[in-house]
């Protein structure tokens, strides 16, 4: 074993070649057509799972390039718009209203998780329990608060706009 590569650095690889002899396209059609030409049954097969996995992964290269990197479309958001007029008693009835249906729309998000907790085995009705009577005491807190505004709002309409007016400040000359 001491003596296999004590000869000159490359002699035994010299015969190698370290690249093929070149390649033509009609030799290498040649090879290709003469493949097909031979009666083989894993043939047809092998070329379709060939074609099918190659554009699997060009389809995926595709789609990956479009994920997350596309503008957003001219996407519209709507402003509902107000009345610069508006008195305070308007504004708090319009909160007390938009108040009730997000509770509404809370209370039937709430329905459908619960669904998915039976559908899953999750217990939650102790703590949906708790829950319900804390959130029953913030609405009420709210409403009562917002009830409070209104109250106020009304009062000071009728009192007259002057009555809520701030007087102006005395210019001096």
């Amino acid at each position: 074993m001491d003596h296999f590569a004590l000869a000159p650095a490359l002699s035994y690889k010299g015969p190698m070649a370290i690249f093929p002899r070149p390649v033509s396209p009609k030799s290498a059609l040649g090879d290709f057509w003469g493949y097909f030409k031979q009666q083989r049954q894993h043939k047809w097969p092998l070329l379709g799972v060939s074609v099918a996995l190659t554009y699997v992964i060009v389809w995926t290269f595709v789609i990956d390039a479009n994920t997350n990197t596309m503008p957003t479309r001219n996407k519209i958001i709507y402003v509902q718009s107000w009345d610069a007029n508006r008195s305070d008693a308007a504004i708090i009835l319009q909160q007390k209203i938009d108040f009730a249906k997000r509770e509404a729309a809370l209370v039937k998000q709430q329905t459908k998780m619960q669904g998915y907790a039976d559908a899953f085995g999750i217990e939650w009705r102790e703590e949906e329990a708790r829950n319900t009577a804390k959130r029953k005491e913030a609405v009420k807190a709210i409403d009562a608060m917002l009830d409070d505004r209104l109250a106020k709002a009304e009062a000071t309409n009728k009192a007259g706009p002057q009555a809520s007016a701030k007087p102006a400040p005395a210019v001096q000359p």
